[in-house]
């Protein structure tokens, strides 16, 4: 494996090494290639993102924009940084995935005692911006759950009893985020939990029961609450509720994505930003690019798709167990989360608050896939997958029997 900081070869010459009284060269620090697909694919959708978060919220007021670009800036800041030095600081032991994962559940418990804001305890009020603990548990449970299945790599398949300790832990988190009163978040992270516990080996037949249990907590969940039992049947029934107040967001996005035809208003003449499409500029982001762009924001599609391959091409040829799951789940939570967002948003899924990755406007949201995103670009790099790509999986699949 590559070292992160290499030292500069020594001199040849003997005169230099033998005489006490010449300077010689010191260590110098050498960047690391980043993956140019990634690194591309990211950096558009961030200027893709910043477009639209003006143009849904510009007869709002302009302070959104400048906000996210604020938070755009912060982001590829600890990205870049993160993308040099991250495979370095995880050695430090208060940096593990385990004491991380541990200061994330603190976060999580804090939010909770915290001042409810719509009926949820979601945010940390820090004055100068909103923390949403939340976002930081999607990239610290990957992060456990990858070092976790890392120290029992190739043991897992053989023994269930291994599947206790990251089903407990996993548990435990995405138990403190539900008493968030949150079942987006929850059903996102569940989901890309038990991919990365069957693509490190486990059996499907040792997931059954505790995937079971997950799925029938995700129906009690949804079925708890008044509004989303709301929610869900309207989707269920959605050709016969055009009037149910429930069904207004949904119907609001139908009419944005639909009358935006094949070529869109244009970019700012979207009409239904103007106080119909609620939560324009954050969870129905989307539905304002189909009005204003029509197909061109397949292209968006089509990019997120892009950004999958590459993880997964990534992944599959990672020289470790550790590496192949931080860059796997990583990727698998960005792109699901956001397939999940576009397809909410023309009515293939129930409704439910959900970001846009580097498009919906928030804080947390930002920061926290740009990290995502720095951390896979550096366990690429370090790991030299980009120059040596190849179609062949049997080392892949010979590592996780």
């Amino acid at each position: 494996m590559p070292r992160l900081f290499t030292k500069a070869p020594k001199p040849r010459n003997t005169f230099m090494q033998r005489t006490p009284g010449i300077h010689r060269e010191k260590d110098t620090w050498q960047p690391l290639r980043l993956d140019g697909t990634i690194v591309f694919v990211s950096l558009a959708f961030v200027l893709i993102g910043l477009l639209f978060t003006y143009s849904s919220s510009a007869f709002e007021t302009s302070a959104y924009v400048k906000r996210q670009f604020l938070f755009d800036v912060v982001g590829i800041v600890v990205a870049l940084f993160l993308s040099q030095t991250y495979t370095r600081l995880q050695r430090i032991k208060w940096l593990r995935p385990p004491v991380l994962l541990g200061a994330t559940w603190v976060l999580l418990i804090a939010v909770l005692f915290t001042h409810s804001q719509a009926n949820t305890h979601r945010w940390i009020d820090l004055g100068v911006f909103k923390l949403q603990p939340s976002e930081i548990a999607k990239v610290t449970l990957v992060l456990y759950l990858a070092d976790y299945l890392d120290s029992v790599s190739g043991k897992l398949a053989k023994n269930w009893r291994l599947l206790v300790q990251p089903l407990v832990v996993g548990g435990i988190t995405i138990g403190l985020v539900v008493l968030e009163k949150d079942v987006g978040i929850p059903l996102l992270m569940s989901f890309v939990f038990f991919v990365m516990l069957f693509v490190a080996g486990a059996k499907v037949l040792h997931l059954c029961v505790p995937g079971i249990i997950g799925f029938l907590g995700g129906i009690i969940l949804l079925l708890a609450e008044p509004y989303r039992r709301a929610r869900v049947l309207t989707y269920l029934h959605l050709g016969n509720a055009a009037e149910n107040t429930t069904n207004y967001q949904v119907m609001q996005s139908f009419l944005a994505v639909g009358s935006g035809g094949w070529l869109g208003k244009g970019l700012g003449n979207s009409e239904l930003k103007l106080q119909y499409l609620p939560a324009a500029h954050t969870d129905f982001i989307f539905s304002v690019m189909c009005e204003e762009v029509g197909l061109f924001v397949l292209l968006v599609v089509y990019g997120f798709a892009v950004l999958l391959w590459r993880g997964i091409t990534l992944a599959r040829i990672a020289k470790t167990t550790f590496n192949s799951l931080v860059i796997f789940g990583l990727t698998l939570t960005l792109c699901t989360q956001a397939f999940f967002n576009m397809a909410m948003a023309i009515g293939l899924t129930p409704t439910k608050g959900i970001a846009l990755p580097f498009f919906s406007y928030g804080g947390s949201s930002v920061v926290m896939t740009l990290v995502m995103i720095g951390i896979i670009l550096n366990v690429a790099a370090v790991d030299n997958t980009q120059n040596n790509l190849r179609n062949d999986i049997t080392y892949y699949k010979n590592r996780n029997r």
